[in-house]
């Protein structure tokens, strides 16, 4: 069950391999990704000391009273690999043109994952041609099902 997703991800980037991986949260961090809080816009994910890390992803306070004052939604969490995995991720970040980005939260039997994808991203023409496409794709989709 996905909890939040980045939906322009694949509209900015060509993915190229993909991943699932756990996360280290706190408990009202969970809390808030189960009522769908939470944000993957502008996340990354950076590889540091053979350990990667989702930077820039936002989960807001579950209660804010609740929440312990010197919380920040947008801390850097540490994702759960295998030591091959980060190698894989290691490598591709150090290539030039490519990225690392967070495209999904979810639910796997109970525990919160994230999808994570190895990315190149897309020129501005390649954007504006895949929208196109779809455009059309709708418009013919439309045109069938009034007939």
């Amino acid at each position: 069950m996905t909890l939040i997703e980045n939906k322009k991800a694949f509209l900015k980037y060509e993915p190229l391999e993909s991943f699932a991986a756990g996360i280290e949260l706190y408990g009202h961090e969970v809390k808030a990704l189960r009522s769908k809080l939470g944000s993957l816009l502008g996340a990354r994910v950076v590889v540091r000391g053979g350990e990667a890390f989702v930077v820039g992803m936002t989960i807001p306070p579950y209660q804010a009273m609740n929440t312990p004052k010197e919380y920040d939604p947008e801390r850097s969490r540490r994702l759960l690999l295998t030591k091959k995995e980060i190698a894989v991720l290691s490598s591709a970040e150090s290539k030039k043109g490519l990225t690392i980005v967070p495209i999904e939260v979810f639910l796997s039997r109970n525990l919160i994952k994230v999808r994570i994808i190895i990315a190149r991203g897309k020129k501005k023409a390649d954007q504006r041609e895949d929208l196109k496409r779809r455009e059309a794709e709708r418009e013919a989709e439309r045109t069938m099902k009034s007939r």
